[in-house]
């Protein structure tokens, strides 16, 4: 009798869990439908290595590449500086692999040279000749490395909030994102991490961009919803899980650097906090451009547009010193969709 009631009560018990699983993967499919009907792709797509690339390209001139940070996407620019920056420029912001309607190829790790490899093929397969690469954030440490590890492919860098350095306690800093285990990675991912980053999406945008508000219009314009799907949290967990593999053994080489380079940080960013990130720089490359920013935090291209514009033209004058406007370029890809 007693075996027989703990029999139905571990099967009551089997069928909540069940239950309970099944409603977190429906929410999960709910909300990345609905984040792709809100924000649906803007740009054409190309495979680099096995990566399917989602990028826009817009103007002719002199070309510059713009590399998001960790979570983020194309948005991030086109929303904000691509109507702003002069038209002598041919402006390309791409949504990394994984991030954004990027897919990342069958066995990638998201390591920085890995990402740093498929920026440099991109670079290649749009023939582009030595573009300015803008980076910001964790786009900050990918555009060093590229620095380091390519250079003949750019001709220099111009870094917002960039990530330089490995800090102590960075682990725990960025929390229920670091997930070594693939399997629970991907269980995460379509199960808990989405309700749950929606939950709490405008206190964490907050944090972000504090000190300063968080725009009325990031979620759908700055492309915020697309952050709120399975596939984008899987690479956002792969990135920060990667980044200390290679991010210590890549900044012992900044002075290696020779390329015209400038770093906009702002003295107020909580994310990467100018004391650890910023100010060691200023001596690490030579010739470096360095503007700091008093009471700005993380996302300057979103509260101060026309400011981001001036300092990427300045570092611009130097990278293309003495380079003509290649002629109008063959706008050939795949349509979007």
């Amino acid at each position: 009798m007693l075996w027989s009631i703990l029999s139905w009560l571990l099967a009551g018990l089997l069928l909540l869990a069940v239950l309970g699983i099944a409603s977190l993967v429906l929410a999960t499919l709910w909300i990345a439908a609905k984040a792709e009907r809100l924000v649906p792709p803007v740009g054409k797509f190309i495979e680099v290595d096995g990566n399917r690339i989602h990028y826009v390209d817009q103007g002719e001139g002199l070309p510059i590449v713009f590399l998001h940070g960790l979570g983020a996407q194309l948005h991030h620019f086109r929303h904000t500086l691509f109507g702003r920056l002069g038209a002598d420029y041919r402006l390309i912001a791409l949504d990394r692999p994984g991030a954004g309607y990027s897919v990342r190829a069958s066995g990638a790790t998201g390591r920085l040279p890995e990402q740093a490899e498929v920026v440099r093929r991109f670079i290649e397969a749009l023939r582009l000749e030595k573009p300015l690469v803008v980076g910001h954030s964790l786009g900050g440490a990918i555009a060093l490395t590229l620095a380091v590890e390519h250079p003949e492919a750019i001709s220099g860098i111009a870094l917002l909030a960039p990530l330089t350095h490995m800090e102590a306690g960075g682990r725990e800093k960025f929390g229920s994102l670091y997930i070594p285990s693939r399997l629970w990675r991907w269980i995460m991912s379509y199960t808990v991490a989405i309700p749950t980053s929606l939950r709490y999406a405008r206190p964490t945008m907050e944090f972000i961009f504090a000190p300063q508000v968080l725009p009325g219009d990031y979620m759908v314009g700055g492309g915020g919803w697309l952050g709120l799907r399975p596939a984008h949290f899987y690479a956002m967990s792969s990135d920060v899980v990667a980044i200390e593999r290679d991010l210590g053994r890549i900044e012992k080489r900044y002075g290696e650097i020779a390329m015209p380079a400038g770093i906009l940080f702002g003295d107020a960013d909580r994310v990467t906090t100018f004391h650890t990130q910023g100010a060691p720089m200023r001596s690490r490359i030579e010739g470096l451009d360095f503007e700091l920013v008093e009471g700005m935090g993380h996302m300057p291209q979103f509260v101060a547009p026309e400011r981001i514009v001036a300092f990427i033209e300045r570092v611009a004058n130097r990278a293309f010193a003495g380079r003509a406007s290649p002629p109008a370029h063959d706008n050939f890809t795949e349509p979007s969709g």
